[in-house]
């Protein structure tokens, strides 16, 4: 029986020159895959964190984003309300557990590997009746330090960890293309699937087995911002233990978590141009109090005395 998917996205309005990568390679894998498979999409344009140059750019996004996701069959909405990465994949997760065999946490800065659907087909239809609980995980490119090996495609593990470096196509901040993907996965001959113990994994193409949420795990609402994916392996732990994680390692999956074009059009942000998007964030006041928030919420998850910081706190202080 052929595994049914369900993968969601969100979509900031700043991301709108990034997204159609990740549409193009979303295309691509669901074309090559013969089951069925959801697509959701958020689409937000909300402007409390971050302001856009002008509402005439705003709406010129809008229409720019929904232009691009046309491009394949989803369900797509559009709201003005503050959505975090953190809301939507929880909202994700409790929409589709019941509808899906399997969930993906979709990101701007992905690019899909066109195996990705047959793939994980493959997985489950070999895993559901015995670890009918389960993640999964790609290889991956180059991560913020030597800890992430256990991740990596086996074609970035013997190259330099050089963060500045744009030209070289394993570096931290190099944009890599489909095509360039495309190009390692077909030397691919033969899948090299490993378990991966303890857990290790980021929010960028997390596979999640629905029974995983179904039995209970989920992001907390406490972590309202980010840290939405350590939040969700802290709670997988706490819930059902050290459950198996497939990574698929020689199928890379790439994430230009650095992406120059990720976040454009932000008001005040036109002389940053020389740092990173997470160089940019890192600016602004309002970032470093609610990344620290949420980090302290999900430090604490299981600490009965603690009392959640929330959005409110950010704003107060």
């Amino acid at each position: 029986m052929k595994t049914k998917f369900a993968i969601g996205c969100l979509v900031q309005w700043y991301e709108v020159d990034i997204i159609g990568e990740y549409v193009d390679s979303l295309k691509d894998a669901v074309a090559a895959y013969d089951g069925e498979v959801l697509i959701d999409f958020t689409i937000c344009l909300n402007q409390d964190l971050e302001k856009c140059i002008s509402e005439s750019r705003l709406e010129t996004c809008r229409k720019e984003i929904l232009s691009t996701i046309t491009n394949v069959k989803c369900n797509a909405r559009v709201t003005s309300d503050l959505v975090t990465v953190s809301s939507y994949r929880q909202e994700f997760n409790s929409n589709y557990c019941d509808q899906s065999d399997v969930l993906i946490w979709g990101e701007s800065d992905a690019i899909l590997p066109n195996q990705m659907f047959i793939v994980l087909d493959s997985l489950h239809n070999q895993v559901k009746d015995v670890n009918s609980k389960y993640l999964g995980f790609f290889g991956t490119c180059k991560m913020w330090d030597e800890t992430w090996k256990v991740l990596e495609h086996p074609e970035f593990t013997d190259k330099p960890f050089i963060g500045g470096d744009e030209k070289n196509w394993w570096s931290l901040r190099y944009d890599m293309n489909k095509q360039e993907m495309n190009e390692i996965n077909d030397r691919t001959d033969e899948l090299d699937v490993q378990i991966v113990s303890p857990h290790k994994f980021n929010g960028c193409g997390l596979v999640i087995s629905s029974e995983v949420v179904k039995a209970g795990v989920n992001i907390p609402k406490s972590v309202f911002f980010v840290h939405e994916d350590t939040a969700f392996m802290q709670m997988t732990n706490k819930v059902l233990g050290n459950i198996p994680q497939y990574v698929i390692k020689n199928i890379l999956l790439v994430h230009n978590r650095k992406h120059k074009n990720k976040r454009k059009y932000i008001n005040g942000e036109d002389h940053l141009a020389d740092k990173d998007p997470g160089g940019k964030r890192l600016t602004h006041d309002w970032y470093m109090k609610a990344n620290k928030m949420c980090e302290q919420n999900y430090l604490n998850l299981f600490n009965p005395n603690y009392k959640s910081y929330t959005w409110k706190d950010v704003w107060e202080q």
